[in-house]
C-alpha cells in the first residue's frame, strides 16, 4: 500500500467513524476560542472546558479581561497548568486586542501569532474553527499517529503538518485533524492498552 493509499483509507475510515466533528473546546466566539486554545497547552480539553465557564462570565471579553489584574486571571485559571503564564499572557493579549485590533480576534496567522500566549498551533486552530479558513493543526496525537501509520517521517510537529497538507486535500483539513484528535484519544491513547487500534491493524496487518 504506497502512502497515499494508506491516507485515503485512514481518511475514510475516520468519516465513517466521525461523521460529525464537534470542536471539543467550548467557546462562544472567536475571542473565547481563542483563549481556550492558549489555556489548553499542556492541560486537557477536559480541565479547560472545566475552568472557562465561570472566566468568560467573569471575563468573556478582552474589555473585561484587561480589567482584571493578572492576579485574579491566575485566581480564575489556577486548576490549569502554567496558570501564572497563562495569566499574564491572556492579560497581555486582551490588551493588544484593544489597542491594536478594537478588540476584535484578527483572522491572519502573522497578526494571531503576535498575541501573546498564540503560537502557530493556537492560530492555526483559530484560523480552522473560529473563520473556516483551511488549517491543519498538529497536536501530540496528531504526531503521533501519522508517524504510527507512517504517513510522516517529521521530526517534529512543523513537518508532519507540512505532510499532511501534502497527502489530503484543503477541504478535509478542518474535519480531518480533529477526526485524527478523536481517534487518537479513543482508540490509540499514548499510554495504556492500544489493541482498539484497528485503523493501524487494518494498515499494516490486513487480515
Amino acid at each position: 500500500m504506497t502512502k497515499k493509499q494508506r491516507a485515503e483509507l485512514v481518511r475514510a475510515e475516520l468519516s465513517k467513524l466521525y461523521p460529525e466533528v464537534p470542536i471539543p473546546l467550548d467557546h462562544s466566539d472567536p475571542f473565547t476560542l481563542t483563549v481556550a486554545v492558549a489555556l489548553s497547552a499542556q492541560t486537557t480539553d477536559k480541565k479547560v472546558n472545566q475552568v472557562t465557564p465561570y472566566l468568560f462570565e467573569v471575563a468573556g471579553t478582552p474589555e473585561k479581561m484587561a480589567q482584571l489584574e493578572v492576579a485574579e486571571i491566575k485566581e480564575l485559571i489556577k486548576e490549569i497548568g502554567l496558570s501564572n503564564t497563562k495569566a499574564k499572557n491572556l492579560k497581555a493579549m486582551a490588551e493588544l486586542l484593544l489597542r491594536k485590533y478594537n478588540g476584535i480576534i484578527p483572522q491572519t496567522y502573522e497578526e494571531l501569532e503576535e498575541l501573546p500566549g498564540v503560537g502557530h498551533k493556537t492560530a492555526s486552530v483559530v484560523m480552522s474553527q473560529a473563520f473556516g479558513f483551511p488549517a491543519f493543526p498538529v497536536d501530540t496525537h496528531i504526531h503521533r499517529l501519522m508517524t504510527q501509520w507512517k504517513l510522516t517521517s517529521g521530526k517534529n510537529v512543523v513537518e508532519t503538518e507540512r505532510d499532511a497538507k501534502k497527502l489530503w486535500k484543503k477541504e478535509h483539513w478542518n474535519d480531518l485533524h480533529l477526526q485524527i484528535i478523536f481517534y487518537g484519544r479513543e482508540y490509540s491513547p499514548a499510554r495504556g492498552k492500544k489493541d482498539k487500534d484497528f485503523i493501524t491493524a487494518m494498515l499494516f496487518d490486513p487480515k
